[in-house]
């Protein structure tokens, strides 16, 4: 994350990480302000064994592409609705020139950039593919039983 006042948006990626059971790192980490912690960070995340970076940061939101552009794995950027409602962190996330690639999720969709990052490793783990489609089976079953409890509510011009 770019600063610790991010830390609210990636506890829910932390939480769901967690409850996936993949390890993973926290670290405040500014593009603009620590540069060569962030290229210490991005050069040597690989050979640490780390897998698939979320890279967190709002207004100028330089972090995600600063670090894929040192890394060969994949990141995926998470913009933080700090200033201008989160639309100037997206566009400097997704705007990245040919050949520096980075995910973007949806303005603090802390939850979505865990659930991404886990897709990705999915790919080469079959249990944590299970228990990602264990999650997305009870999304599921979550939204059929709230359909269900509409379909209890009575008014006196309602169809269904």
């Amino acid at each position: 994350m770019g600063s610790t006042s991010d830390l609210p948006i990636l506890r829910k990626a932390a939480d769901f990480l967690n409850q996936m059971e993949v390890p993973f790192e926290m670290n405040a980490l500014s593009a603009h302000r620590t540069p060569a912690q962030v290229e210490e960070f991005a050069r040597n995340a690989a050979p640490r064994g780390v897998k698939v970076i979320i890279a967190a940061a709002g207004m100028a939101a330089a972090l995600p592409g600063v670090i894929a552009a040192m890394t060969p794995l994949p990141v995926i950027g998470l913009p933080i609705n700090s200033t201008l409602d989160g639309q100037d962190a997206l566009l400097s996330i997704v705007q990245m020139p040919p050949g520096v690639a980075v995910a973007t999720v949806g303005i603090n969709a802390g939850l979505n950039a865990a659930v991404l990052a886990v897709q990705m490793l999915a790919l080469g783990d079959p249990a944590l593919a299970r228990r990602l489609d264990d999650y997305r089976s009870g999304l599921s079953a979550k939204i059929v039983k709230a359909n269900a409890e509409l379909a209890e509510i009575k008014y006196d011009f309602k169809t269904n």
